[in-house]
């Protein structure tokens, strides 16, 4: 099983195995149905104030990593951490986020911590 980080805006392979949307906004002019999204847990993207902070460039990428991790390990988002793992193990899994640096992103947290 793996996890892998894709674009949502490429199109889908057969690879991708389950496609999870994780970001917090469904990506602009992107239909739904071209998305081809199978799973959106909301609970586990950063929050609106982190996400503003960071693209407003106020801290490093390593900040942003601790703070994000720390978000996750809430209630709402531990559990919606799990139903992916849970994903995960029934076959691969294709994190998607509309982020033009993916490398960078909250999307590399999850793939990283969902493969420790």
């Amino acid at each position: 099983m793996s996890v892998r980080v894709r674009r949502v805006y490429d199109p889908a392979e057969p690879e991708d195995g389950v496609r999870v949307l994780v970001d917090r906004l469904w990506p602009r002019g992107l239909a739904k149905d071209a998305a081809r999204v199978d799973e959106w847990p909301k609970a586990i993207t950063p929050s609106t104030e982190l996400r503003r902070w960071y693209h407003a460039g106020e801290g490093s990428y390593e900040e942003f990593t601790e703070r994000y991790e720390a978000e996750l390990a809430a209630d709402e988002a531990a559990e919606a951490l799990d139903g992916v793992r849970a994903l995960l193990r029934r076959g691969d899994v294709t994190l998607l986020t509309a982020s033009k640096t993916p490398q960078e992103s909250h999307a590399t947290v999850l793939a990283r911590l969902l493969q420790a």
